[in-house]
């Protein structure tokens, strides 16, 4: 079951992201948290100048994108074209957003990836986590990246479990993965491709892809059409 938690099953869309090479370079997607700062690092000066604009140190903002002068932004970052940054936004840096995004109103970002066309509108906290292409959290949504007991995170599948050797691990969400309001994703939840999540869920460990998530937890595969 493992090879259901790779890159290559969770994002069949890796065109959609200016990460592709950094994500092709590994297997699973967290192996890549460490070094998102330092690819941004290395892509921000590379950015074609007449699309993209260095607004402080090491944040790149493409001209065509539409940020809030009530957001707050760190380096390093990226903000890819057509994207908006809502009023109250946090973004704490190590955040590469994708084209055509949406960061909302009070929503906080840190070390993360997020594919073109993902929305995190309102009140999300998204931190050491990968969100495919057209991957969206509902309001209130968040990601929950380290245990209480600070210990590695371990990812599980079955009977198998990966040792992931970080902290801090937040969520991988599969390409149009779609997570309900005020929703937890629990540390080193992996949720599959096309999958849904019902409002007030906690999500732990590994949700396949297709599959909806429903009140109480129960999952169930979606019926094909």
């Amino acid at each position: 079951m493992k090879e259901q938690l790779t890159i290559k099953a969770l994002y069949k869309e890796l065109e959609h992201t200016r990460a592709r090479t950094l994500l092709e370079k590994v297997e699973y997607p967290w192996e890549v948290l460490p070094e998102i700062s330092d690819f941004i690092l290395t892509l921000g000066p590379t950015l074609p100048k007449d699309l993209f604009e260095e607004v402080g140190e090491n944040i790149w903002i493409a001209k065509s994108a539409t940020v809030s002068p009530l957001a707050t932004i760190t380096g390093p970052t990226i903000i890819g074209e057509n994207s908006q940054v809502r009023p109250g936004a946090f973004i704490r840096g190590s955040a590469l957003v994708g084209d055509t995004c949406v960061v909302g109103n009070s929503t906080e970002l840190k070390n993360c990836i997020l594919f073109d066309n993902v929305q995190v509108p309102h009140y999300n906290y998204v931190g050491d986590s990968i969100l495919g292409f057209h991957a969206h959290m509902g309001a209130g949504a968040v990601t929950s990246n380290i245990k209480a007991d600070r210990k590695n995170i371990v990812i599980r599948v079955g009977d198998e479990s990966i040792e992931t050797g970080r902290r801090k691990v937040g969520a991988m969400l599969g390409d149009y993965a779609d997570i309900g309001c005020n929703s937890v994703l629990n540390p080193g939840s992996i949720v599959g491709a096309h999958t849904n999540v019902y409002p007030l869920s906690f999500v732990r460990g590994f949700i396949p892809a297709n599959s909806i998530v429903k009140t109480g937890g129960k999952v169930v595969k979606k019926e094909e059409r």
